[in-house]
């Protein structure tokens, strides 16, 4: 459905009697837009992403010098400014800047690999229980009670023992650990749209328990799940850079903020800039998640935009 000659298309979007579903679902993210970028730490935050994003793809135009390779006899532990090195070297004589830009494609790597693993099998296992009930209910609730009584890390930890280092075992423990919040939440919001009037007379018309979970139930959960996974990736980051930092994440060379850290203790009190500099990266990502999160919340929660 097209607009009208003398419909603008911000009335167009506003409109409370959409002609079609397209109009609707422009509309709803045209409102959702207006709430988030009226919130202007949540636009920081997202201009923090999208420069990690653009920073990482780019990471080999942007880094002048080879993030594993170092000049060991004339580039040892230089401060930052020093010949072409922005933010210094390390022990090996590698520049920090670099390393730091192509860490960030490990960064990007571990927080989108979690999500897409930990997020569905969480509103899957919490639409499913919320929606059954019953025996299957309590079952797939004691599991996820299991896993939420461990702290993330400590488990986290433990997975990583068993599998090996590695940064593929690190992404799958920090996994395995992540999808129990996802789940309580998307249980919770099956709760109250269980006995709806919309899902009774889908039930009506025929429709089958698992068409109701995938089609009906799991699209009004995904709002909450995108926020809490959103609200998450700071943790995700730290508890990667916890692994890194202990050796059981990203090994050498690679570099990863984390072992970037780790290598830098050493240096701590005279070359600060060798663990400092990792250590403010996973902080202005971190924070720029947070942000983003919280902004995301705001306009995709009715109760909070309300407020």
């Amino acid at each position: 459905m097209t607009r009208s000659s003398g419909q603008t298309l911000r009335q167009w979007l506003l409109s409370d009697r959409p002609q079609s579903r397209r109009q609707a679902r422009l509309g709803r993210a045209y409102v959702v837009w207006r709430q988030f970028s009226a919130n202007r730490l949540a636009l920081a935050g997202l201009a923090i992403i999208l420069l990690l994003v653009l920073v990482a793809a780019l990471a080999d135009a942007i880094a002048l010098h080879d993030p594993l390779q170092g000049n060991l006899a004339q580039a040892r532990l230089l401060p930052p400014g020093s010949d072409g090195y922005w933010l210094g070297t390390d022990d090996q004589g590698r520049d920090i800047f670099a390393r730091l830009v192509h860490g960030s494609r490990l960064t990007l790597l571990v927080v989108v690999l979690v999500g897409i693993i930990a997020a569905p099998i969480g509103l899957i296992v919490g639409t499913v229980a919320g929606y059954a009930g019953g025996w299957l209910d309590a079952v797939l609730m004691r599991i996820t009670d299991i896993f939420l009584a461990f702290p993330k890390l400590v488990l986290a930890l433990a997975l990583v023992a068993a599998l090996g280092p590695g940064i593929e075992n690190a992404i799958l423990a920090i996994a395995v650990t992540s999808w129990p919040p996802y789940a309580r939440i998307a249980r919770a919001e099956t709760l109250t749209f269980r006995k709806s009037d919309y899902i009774a007379a889908v039930q009506l018309m025929g429709a089958s328990p698992m068409r109701i979970v995938l089609r009906h139930i799991m699209p009004l959960c995904l709002s909450s799940v995108i926020v809490r996974v959103t609200l998450d990736m700071a943790g995700i980051i730290l508890t990667a850079a916890g692994l890194g930092f202990l050796g059981l994440g990203a090994q050498p060379p690679l570099p990863e903020w984390g072992a970037m850290i780790a290598d830098g203790r050493r240096f701590i009190l005279d070359q600060w800039w060798v663990a400092a500099m990792p250590g403010i990266a996973i902080l202005v990502v971190s924070l720029g998640f947070n942000l983003l999160g919280d902004g995301l919340r705001d306009a995709l929660d009715p109760k909070e935009a309300g407020q």
